[in-house]
């Protein structure tokens, strides 16, 4: 007998935090993500140059690579990903970080967020997923 197995969304998490990844981790998880995790956008570039993900969630202010950087990547290298992006910050009142969000139009979600918060953006902004 064959049994067709239906493949888990990949998600990426680039969260320098790891209390923050962890607590992402799991909620995505429990949702039926599979969750993989870079502590930098340059990990997490060397992450999706080698794996296909149906959705990231970055944080903006990492190390050695931000968020805002590594978005720039992504739309030169990785356009389908660029687009199911969500970006977590927990310094919106910036003028750099808040100019950033108002001009890509991606979804976003203020630190510290609940596990509800964070389902429901996910949820609203990507519906198929």
């Amino acid at each position: 007998m064959v049994t067709d197995q239906i493949r888990k969304k990949q998600v990426l998490v680039v969260e320098d935090e790891p209390a923050i990844s962890r607590a992402c981790q799991r909620v995505l998880t429990a949702e039926g993500f599979e969750v993989d995790i870079a502590m930098n956008g340059l990990i997490a570039m060397q992450m999706v140059n080698q794996k296909t993900y149906d959705l990231c969630l970055s944080d903006i202010k990492i190390p050695l690579m931000g968020g805002v950087e590594f978005f720039n990547h992504l739309t030169k290298e990785h356009i389908d990903l660029a687009e199911r992006i969500v970006f977590t910050s927990g310094d919106i009142l910036s003028g750099n970080t808040s100019e950033f969000l108002k001009e890509v139009k991606r979804p976003f979600i203020s630190k510290p967020f609940s596990p509800d918060e964070l389902k429901k953006v996910i949820k609203d902004a990507f519906p198929n997923l």
